[in-house]
């Protein structure tokens, strides 16, 4: 029997755990090629051409629609989100080019922890006793992952520890703008606002990309819309409590994409650390989901 989005009921769950598998490959693919095109093209420069290939996403929306995609009330707050999306970005693609492919990975999964408190702090949201543990957890994960010691915090992992406080105030906007404003509005209001502000970050380190590396700028961009389109499509077709648990294949992809390509192997340390963020974002998520709260926005660590 066929179930409203035309599938068989019985298959949504099992079709949505795919599609959130595969943003997963997507997102570590592209943050891979992040990962080896800095060594050469400044991070921000490869944030604007991110977000410029990025920016075709938009163009059938603006086509069907017209100008009607664009109307909105709230455009200073749409402005607000595009600085602190352009700011999370860039931060985390620094990260990437300063820090090892699984340690941002898992020090990603933070953002939703971050979100829950600036939560409590500016839109009121009570935080009972369990969320609290969730956080506390999440926050001691993050310690592990950057050691006990403290020997290994280079600017890459501050970097995106920085970025996923920044993401997690964008989703925080998201929250506000999702009460009155659709979910094409927002995107595109994104997309169009975030070109400029990292073309402005990327002009004071800008160099010139050759054929191929353009080719892999290319490749970026199309890797992180189609992560960003095809994780969107797997919230649709499930609850996020049913589809987040998957976003942990993150790590996994990581850390064999980044054993395969840059010689990195992730220690004990940068698993159970990850694991233990990744757990306190999903008890989090599940939790303000049972008490009827306000969805977290986009799945642990979608930085990209």
């Amino acid at each position: 029997m066929p179930g409203p989005g035309g599938s068989p009921t019985g298959d949504v769950p099992v079709r949505a755990i795919g599609l959130m598998v595969l943003s997963t490959l997507l997102f570590t693919v592209m943050h891979a090629l992040v990962r080896d095109i800095t060594d050469s093209i400044h991070p921000f420069e490869v944030a604007f051409f991110r977000n410029l290939f990025g920016l075709l996403v938009v163009v059938p929306f603006v086509v069907r629609e017209g100008l009607a995609v664009l109307r909105t009330e709230r455009l200073p707050l749409h402005g607000v989100r595009a600085v602190l999306n352009a700011a999370g970005m860039l931060l985390f693609f620094f990260g990437l080019s300063a820090a090892p492919l699984a340690t941002v990975t898992a020090l990603s999964f933070t953002a939703p922890i971050f979100l829950t408190v600036l939560a409590m702090l500016f839109l009121g949201e009570s935080v009972r006793l369990r969320r609290w543990s969730a956080i506390l957890l999440g926050f001691a994960g993050a310690v592990v992952v950057l050691r006990p010691t403290g020997a290994s915090v280079g600017p890459g992992e501050i970097a995106t520890l920085c970025s996923s406080v920044v993401w997690a105030g964008a989703l925080l906007v998201i929250k506000i703008l999702g009460r009155t404003e659709r979910s094409v509005t927002i995107i595109t209001y994104m997309s169009l606002l975030m070109m400029p502000i990292t073309l402005t970050a990327a002009l004071f380190h800008w160099t010139w990309p050759t054929a191929q590396e353009l080719a892999v700028l290319v490749g970026i961009g199309i890797l992180g819309s189609a992560g960003q389109l095809v994780m969107t499509q797997a919230l649709k077709e499930a609850e996020a409590s049913v589809v987040m648990p998957f976003d942990f294949f993150k790590l996994i992809w990581a850390a064999l994409i980044g054993y395969l390509l840059f010689a990195e192997v992730p220690d004990l340390w940068t698993w159970v650390g990850g694991a233990m963020i990744f757990g306190s974002a999903v008890y989090i998520a599940r939790r303000e989901r049972r008490l009827g709260g306000s969805p977290t926005g986009p799945a642990p660590g979608s930085h990209g």
